[in-house]
């Protein structure tokens, strides 16, 4: 993947870029028009630890970080998952926000498999594309178990699997109008939301306060929000759904050449987080970061805005905030932080 911001006001998404974005899940341009189209638009990459992934044309962005798929899901998604806090035998309820490759899925079913939990999954996904022609690729398929292989062959070809301990469900479409029924059935069970969606400036349909709040929503008390994503303005988001917000270390996620402050992701909950290696606090950057104009949030009360729109609409809520007094102006943050361009 490469490294583009989150916006040209702030940092990347993550410790180097939007690791781990999805093309699908809410419509964004071109790369769904059809599936024919969406997977002429894909083209094959290899990460840094050998691994498989997709370069977007359409995005203009890759699918994982230059690090490599397997090391991110393993080390942005899995390690701050902490399946370790569950007892063997429990059942973990998932949702994944960007399904792509099922790269994720496939690490989450296999470290599942290690700890002895069941898994009930859902993913919310638009494009079936990625995940046709990633199973098509022997590269691909050569990074897993057996299982793991089948359980992602049956949700391709029936948008859901089931077995003795482990079962999921794919919701195709547009996650906004596939969430509220999600919500409807399983508000305050998720102990995992994992969101994994193209970088906000390209798709922030999926990054708006009101899609964080519903993902809030489904979370349960213990339950985590974990994404390679470090933008004010998703950050922002998260804070209006009552979320407590901590940075996950860059050390955790592979970052090259950062300021130490940066983050190589967030895990927001609803409880505090343990102290941990895997993260820490915001740092007075990033907190300030969130009161400057780049911690505008991406707004779609409609649920049915297109890109340019949301984006639109946030560049006129920004300007206003700052000429109210209300937010002060990202070239000032960065000025005071010695922020010269992005990360």
């Amino acid at each position: 993947m490469t490294w583009p911001a989150c916006g040209a006001e702030g940092p990347a998404c993550g410790a180097e870029g939007p690791a781990g974005g999805r093309a699908g899940a809410a419509e964004a341009g071109s790369a769904a028009a059809s599936e024919g189209a969406a997977t002429a638009d894909l083209q094959i990459r290899q990460g840094r630890d050998g691994s498989f992934s997709f370069w977007s044309e359409a995005f203009g962005e890759g699918f994982h970080s230059g690090r490599g798929a397997l090391r991110e899901a393993r080390e942005t998604f899995v390690l701050p998952s902490q399946l370790e806090r569950f007892c063997p035998g429990r059942r973990l309820m998932v949702v994944e926000v960007c399904v792509g490759t099922g790269t994720n899925l496939a690490a989450l079913l296999e470290a599942c498999t290690a700890a002895g939990l069941e898994l009930e999954w859902w993913g919310l996904e638009l494009d079936p594309a990625p995940l046709q022609r990633a199973l098509a690729q022997p590269e691909f398929r050569g990074q897993w178990q057996p299982q793991s292989l089948e359980n992602l062959e049956q949700l391709s070809a029936r948008g859901g699997w089931q077995n003795t301990m482990t079962c999921g469900r794919m919701l195709w479409g547009d996650a906004r109008h596939t969430l509220p029924q999600l919500l409807k059935q399983h508000r305050g069970q998720m102990d995992l939301v994992w969101h994994d969606a193209f970088s906000p400036q390209h798709c922030p349909q999926l990054w708006t306060a009101e899609v964080l709040a519903s993902l809030a929503k489904l979370l349960a008390d213990g339950g985590r929000w974990i994404s390679y994503c470090s933008a004010a303005a998703v950050r922002e988001g998260l804070r209006l759904a009552n979320l407590n917000l901590t940075a996950l270390a860059p050390q955790a996620t592979g970052s090259r050449g950062l300021q130490p402050s940066w983050s190589g992701g967030t895990v927001a909950s609803h409880q505090l987080l343990a102290p941990s290696a895997l993260w820490r606090p915001l740092s007075a950057m990033e907190l300030e970061h969130l009161n400057c104009s780049a911690g505008e949030p991406y707004r779609d009360p409609s649920g049915s805005a297109n890109a340019a729109e949301i984006l639109h609409q946030r560049r006129e809520a920004q300007a206003a905030a700052v000429a109210r007094g209300e937010r002060s102006s990202s070239s000032a943050w960065r000025k005071r932080w010695g922020v010269e361009r992005n990360p």
